[in-house]
């Protein structure tokens, strides 16, 4: 058979067990023992109000040495755990905030964006504008030229009716003159007819004179 292995610690384990067993053992005969129970509470109090009145003695040597009770460092922690807490409310916000910066000047951005492409359509609709009133200022002067070249030929053909009329006028007197020219023309002839006639009869009266 093969040997057991040693175990320096299994006595002391076994004395432990039975220690534990029985302290068990007396403080469950205690527990059932009321002048113990009594005696117990007593000591309690009595322990509990020295405690109370180290902590004073602490507190009050803590204060006069300028050294900071566990009371004090209790509270440090405490506020210390408020400000963490509220520096962590504080940089949430600050997530937050700096979020709502940044979708605010994307939105800024964009309507900026948007702002200089109507600048941009603006100032192309503007120098379209500019050439349509240069075009038509220059039409308008095309126009008034035209009128003016119109007004001119107006009053060449007034003054061309007039050399018309005027001209009419001249054939009319021409024509006048042409049938006064044919009168007097006729009355020469009859006159010399008639001094041809008076010659005629002046010589036949002549000739029976003799």
């Amino acid at each position: 058979m093969a040997k057991e292995k040693y175990d320096p610690y299994k006595g002391f384990r076994e004395l432990t067990g039975l220690w534990e067993k029985q302290m068990n053992s007396m403080l469950l005969g205690w527990s059932d023992n009321n002048e113990f129970i009594k005696y117990s509470s007593r000591r309690m109090e009595n322990y509990s109000r020295y405690l109370e009145l180290v902590k004073k003695n602490q507190e009050a040597m803590a204060n006069l040495m300028n050294i900071p009770t566990k009371s004090d460092v209790k509270n440090v922690a405490k506020l210390t755990i408020q400000a963490e807490e509220k520096i962590d409310a504080l940089e949430e916000q600050i997530w937050n905030l700096q979020d709502t910066f940044t979708e605010v000047n994307k939105g800024n951005m964009e309507f900026f964006a948007e702002l200089v492409e109507i600048s941009k359509q603006l100032k192309s609709e503007l120098d379209k504008n500019v050439k349509e009133l240069r075009e038509a200022k220059k039409v308008k002067a095309d126009l008034q030229k035209l009128r003016k070249e119109l007004s001119d030929a107006s009053e060449l053909k007034a003054e061309f009716q007039v050399l018309r009329q005027e001209l009419a006028e001249v054939n009319n007197v021409k024509a006048e003159l042409q049938e006064l020219k044919q009168e007097l023309g006729q009355d020469q002839n009859q006159s010399k007819q008639t001094e041809k006639a008076q010659e005629k009869k002046e010589l036949e009266l002549a000739g029976a004179g003799k």
